[in-house]
């Protein structure tokens, strides 16, 4: 007698291995020989990691942030990319970025522009300060976000190089040096990559993936506002009089009351995240510190709110900020006054069909790897990221990098169980849009 439970679980087993099979057939002879190449160099590339993630390269260490470019830029050296480091002037603030580029032949497909950052959140002064292996994971300051990004870029290309795919292509890594703080002004500190970009047609960045079946087609703009309030000082037993009116916290409090009640929507967010109330405040907006003198038997006279706002389109972020304007100045309680001032850094990464399009080819990669589809991250679930400035200008897609968790915590960790899936996926995207002509 035929056993049908045991004939189907076989059919199915068979079905699925037949179509593992199939789709491991997808690889060219020389992709596999790529993905050998990553397998092989595997353990030089977790040595690369721990060398930079030793140096400490917090935003404001310039000097760690240009030893740790000066590691990378050997390294893609010896791949056959020339290198180029760029100071940012005194004003700025910052350090340079590192910009590596490889233009051979007569190029025959995408022009690529690969995006990754040197810079950590850990200043040289943080006590998370080196790399530790536990198994399958490994901690230190940037280990995820990004210099595991990073090493992700540079592990991928090498394998190209020793295979000899990178004949007739135009690469352009850019590892800038403040993408955690950005300098001031956004015209200089990103002109570098904006002009990178406008010679490229596909942007990549690398910073940390979602998961193996997610890629970032969007993300959202990062930007500030300041907000604040005046009433008139008075005894606290005339507050709500017709003399005294209703003091300043009161203002602001009806003002961030009616920001929660009527401005949420999709993929809009804002964070009032500091205040400073009282009789007399001052509060510095680079620090993020303030101090405050006031007693409870005097009116407030005075309010900072220093908050956060963050957008997926420009359209969203000029209505928000039309909103919040129109709250601020209407129906202001009796005797007070309130002023806002918004300060956008980071632009929108909108999601486009170009983005969709590339997002397709990494689905391809990855079925054919037999690591299933991927789909489009929520853009709801990311911060800012460098790829938004050059989002204009090309085609892009982000979260290419390591998967981790505890980023910008002192529990920053990646699982090097998936560095090698990630890195091999990377490579072969990088190859077949480096050869990708115009349909």
């Amino acid at each position: 007698m035929i056993n049908m439970k045991s004939t189907k679980c076989f059919l199915m087993l068979f079905s699925i291995l037949f179509t593992v099979s199939i789709q491991a057939q997808k690889l060219s002879r020389l992709e596999k020989k790529i993905i050998d190449r990553v397998d092989e160099n595997y353990n030089y590339s977790i040595q690369l990691l721990e060398r930079v993630v030793n140096i400490n390269s917090g935003t404001l260490n310039l000097d760690g942030v240009k030893k740790v470019g000066d590691v990378f830029a050997k390294e893609f050296e010896a791949i056959g990319f020339n290198t180029t480091w760029f100071n940012m002037p005194k004003e700025v603030g910052r350090s340079g970025h590192l910009f590596s580029e490889l233009n051979k032949g007569k190029v025959k497909g995408k022009k690529l522009l690969l995006i990754g950052h040197l810079d950590t959140v850990f200043e040289s002064d943080s006590p998370f300060q080196e790399f530790k292996k536990e198994g399958d994971m490994v901690y230190g300051p940037g280990v995820s976000d990004m210099k595991g990004g990073n090493v992700i870029i540079y592990a991928a290309l090498r394998s190209l190089y020793e295979v000899g795919a990178l004949k007739n292509t135009q690469i352009i890594v850019a590892f800038t040096g403040d993408e955690e703080r950005v300098g001031n002004p956004i015209s200089i500190s990103r002109k570098d990559l904006v002009d990178a970009a406008k010679r490229s047609d596909i942007a990549l960045g690398f910073e940390g993936a979602s998961g193996l079946n997610y890629a970032t087609v969007a993300r959202r703009s990062s930007g500030s506002w300041v907000l604040k309030t005046t009433g008139k000082r008075s005894h606290s037993s005339g507050i709500f009089s017709k003399n005294a009116g209703a003091g300043a916290i009161f203002e602001m409090s009806r003002i961030l009351n009616t920001f929660y009640n009527e401005l949420p929507e999709k993929n809009l967010t804002f964070n009032p995240a500091t205040i400073v109330a009282g009789t007399t405040v001052n509060f510095n907006g680079k620090t993020s510190k303030g101090t405050t003198f006031g007693k409870s038997n005097i009116i407030p006279q005075a309010t900072v709110v220093y908050g956060d706002i963050r957008c997926l389109t420009n359209e969203q972020i000029e209505n928000t900020m039309n909103k919040m304007k129109s709250i601020v100045n209407n129906n202001h309680l009796p005797l007070t006054d309130a002023s806002i001032e918004f300060h956008l850094k980071y632009p929108p990464m909108k999601p486009t069909p170009g983005n969709y399009e590339v997002l397709k080819v990494l689905e391809d990669v990855s079925q054919a790897m037999g690591q299933g589809k991927v789909e489009a991250f929520d853009p709801g679930k990311r911060g800012a990221g460098d790829i938004s400035f050059v989002a204009e200008y090309v085609d892009g897609l982000d979260g290419l990098g390591t998967i981790g968790s505890g980023a910008h915590s002192p529990r920053e960790r990646m699982d090097l169980t998936h560095f090698k899936v990630l890195t091999k996926r990377a490579a072969i995207l990088i190859y077949r849009l480096i050869n990708k002509k115009e349909e």
